[in-house]
C-alpha cells in the first residue's frame, strides 16, 4: 500500500513540475545570452529555446531535468577546448543543435554530447561535425538517440574517436542516425538490451559497428558500407542481426562482419555484398544463419575454427570467388537447403532440390589460405583441375561438409 502511495506522489510531482515549467529564450540580444546561463536560471523541467546564432561555449553541464531545443539549428562551437555538453541528470532532451569543434585529447575522450548515469533521455535531430567522440553514453539507461547526423574528419585510428558510443549502458534505442568518417561508427561495450535500427554507418576508418561483451541486443535494417574493416562482433551472446546490409568493405584484413566468441545468436535476412570476406567466423557456436544473401564477395564465409552447432539454411550464395573456406577437416556445422550459384547438379525428380550434394569448400580455397600468393591462379585451368580432383576424392577439405539438399532456384 505504501509503494502505491509513493508512486502516486511521484506521478503527481512530475505532473505539477511540467505544469509549472516555463520557456527560457537564449540569444545574443536576449537577457539570457549563453546556454550555461540559461541552465543556471532554469528550474526543473523548464525548456531552453536556443535561437539561431553561434554560441562559443564548451563544458556545458546539464544537471537538472530540462528540454533544450535549437531553433533553426543554432551552432555551438567548442573551439577545440574540450567536451561540449555533459548531461548528468535524468529526464533531459536535446533537440535540433549544430555542434562543432570538439577538443581532441590523448588522455580524455572528449565528446560533443556525453550522457553520464542518466535515465529517460532523448538526443535527436542533432548535427555534429569536427568532432572527437560524437554521442557518448556512459552508465546510462532508458534513452533514445534518434535521427542525428554525425560527420567526423578522422584519418587514422590513434587520434580519432567513435561516432556513437555506449559503455555500460542498458535499454537504449539508437535509430535513424547517419555516421561517417569517424573511427568506429557505432561502438558498444558492456551494453545489454540495446536496439540499433535503421542507421547508416559508412566510410569510417575502422568499423561501421563494433561491440564487445554486449548481450541480448538487436541490430536491424542498418547499412554498413565502405568501412575500413567492416563490422566486428565479439564476446557476446543472444544477439539478433537481421535485414542489415554489409557492403564494399574491401582490404587485405577486411570483412563484412567478423564474429568472434559469439554464442546463441540469429543472423537472418542480411545482405553481404562485395566484401573481401562476407562473414569471418571464429569460436562462435549455436548460431542460425537464415535467409541471408552473399553476393560477389571474395569469400562468402571464412570459418577459422572452434565453431560448433551452427546451422546455415535457406541462404543465397551468388557469384562469390569462394563460397566457404575452412581451416580444418573437422565439421560440426549443418548446411542445408541453400542456393549455390556454382552448383552444377541436376534435379531429375523436379522437387526443387538437387539430387547430388554440393561441396562448398574447394581445394583451391584451402591452398589460398595456406599460401595467399596463389590467388593469382584464380579462374585458371589449374584451379579447375585441382578442385575437380578434390571433389572426386576429398583429402584436404572436410569430407562431411556438404549441402545434401541444394536448391535449384535462388530464394527470393
Amino acid at each position: 500500500m505504501q509503494s502505491k502511495h509513493k508512486l502516486t506522489f511521484i506521478l503527481l510531482f512530475v505532473i505539477l513540475s511540467f505544469a509549472n515549467a516555463k520557456t527560457i529564450q537564449v540569444c545574443a540580444d536576449c537577457e539570457v545570452n549563453t546556454i550555461k546561463k540559461g541552465i543556471a536560471l532554469a528550474a526543473d523541467f523548464d525548456t531552453l529555446l536556443i535561437k539561431k546564432g553561434t554560441y562559443n561555449e564548451f563544458n556545458i553541464r546539464v544537471n537538472k531535468p530540462l528540454t533544450i531545443i535549437g531553433e533553426n539549428y543554432p551552432i555551438i562551437d567548442g573551439k577545440d577546448q574540450g567536451e561540449i555538453i555533459t548531461v548528468v541528470s535524468d529526464n533531459v532532451t536535446i533537440d535540433g543543435l549544430f555542434i562543432i569543434n570538439v577538443g581532441t585529447s590523448y588522455t580524455e575522450d572528449y565528446a560533443a554530447i556525453r550522457v553520464v548515469k542518466s535515465k529517460n533521455f532523448l538526443i535527436q535531430n542533432v548535427v555534429l561535425e569536427k568532432l572527437f567522440f560524437g554521442i557518448y553514453l556512459e552508465k546510462s539507461s532508458y534513452g533514445r538517440v534518434y535521427h542525428n547526423k554525425i560527420i567526423g574528419d578522422a584519418v587514422e585510428e590513434f587520434n580519432s574517436g567513435n561516432g556513437i558510443q555506449l559503455w555500460y549502458s542498458k535499454h537504449i534505442e539508437v535509430e535513424q542516425n547517419i555516421v561517417q568518417h569517424v573511427r568506429d561508427g557505432i561502438y558498444l561495450e558492456f551494453s545489454d538490451d540495446i536496439l540499433i535500427k535503421n542507421n547508416s554507418s559508412t566510410n569510417n576508418v575502422r568499423y561501421g559497428l563494433h561491440f564487445m561483451f554486449s548481450n541480448n541486443d538487436i541490430y536491424e535494417n542498418n547499412v554498413f558500407e565502405n568501412n575500413g574493416s567492416g563490422v566486428a562482433v565479439m564476446f557476446s551472446k543472444e544477439i539478433v542481426m537481421r535485414n542489415n546490409t554489409f557492403r564494399k568493405n574491401w582490404g587485405s584484413a577486411s570483412f563484412g562482419m567478423l564474429l568472434k566468441e559469439i554464442n546463441d545468436a540469429e543472423i537472418t535476412g542480411n545482405t553481404f555484398e562485395e566484401n573481401t570476406v562476407g562473414i569471418s567466423i571464429e569460436g562462435s557456436n549455436r548460431i542460425k544463419y537464415l535467409n541471408n544473401n552473399f553476393l560477389n564477395n571474395g569469400w562468402a564465409l571464412k570459418v577459422r575454427g572452434a565453431c560448433y552447432g551452427n546451422t546455415f539454411s535457406a541462404n543465397n550464395f551468388l557469384h562469390n570467388s569462394f563460397d566457404v573456406s575452412y581451416n580444418s577437416k573437422l565439421n560440426d556445422n549443418i548446411f542445408k537447403g541453400n542456393y549455390w550459384s556454382k552448383y552444377t547438379g541436376y534435379d531429375l525428380d523436379k522437387d526443387g532440390t538437387g539430387d547430388v550434394p554440393y561441396r562448398p569448400v574447394k581445394l583451391f580455397s584451402y591452398i589460398v589460405n595456406r599460401t595467399p600468393e596463389t590467388i593469382v591462379l584464380l579462374r585458371s585451368l589449374f584451379m579447375d583441375i585441382i578442385d575437380f580432383s578434390e571433389k572426386v576424392s576429398p583429402v584436404f577439405t572436410p569430407d562431411k561438409l556438404l549441402d545434401a539438399t541444394p536448391l535449384m532456384k535462388q530464394i527470393q
